[in-house]
């Protein structure tokens, strides 16, 4: 495996111990959506570094997701995908604070964001095991 695969892997490794310290806080529920975001976007992007697919300087979840489908196909909710989407962008600005249109998200929307981005990460970790 490539250095920088396993650089990408280890961050996004940090995001999900980030999260797993703080999804039970309420009042840090839009932060886990933020590293779920993140972790995500990392896992993906150690899979284009591994496999070559480009120099990809996007965020969109979504598009990372097509860049690599060529190589994994995952297992994953589009929908809670475009939510993890929205909120990262939203959370940038200060009057969003990443909300859900509901407004802020809860604890169960924090688990569910970050049983979401644990999942896709252990799934990279498969198809990139062969190469270690």
């Amino acid at each position: 495996m490539k250095t920088v695969t396993e650089q990408w892997l280890k961050a996004a490794e940090d995001d999900l111990r980030v999260m797993a310290r703080i999804a039970s806080d309420e009042y840090l529920a839009h932060m886990v959506a933020f590293h779920s975001q993140q972790c995500i976007e990392k896992s993906l992007k150690a899979i284009i570094e591994e496999y070559e697919l480009g120099h990809i300087r996007i965020h969109n979840l979504g598009r990372l997701f097509e860049v690599v489908r060529p190589k994994v196909i995952f297992d994953a909710d589009e929908i809670l995908i475009e939510k993890l989407d929205k909120l990262y962008i939203d959370a940038r600005y200060a009057g969003e604070l990443g909300l859900l249109p509901n407004g802020k998200p809860t604890r169960a929307d924090a688990q569910q964001f970050y049983d979401c981005a644990r999942s896709i990460h252990e799934q990279v970790k498969r198809v990139l095991a062969p190469r270690w």
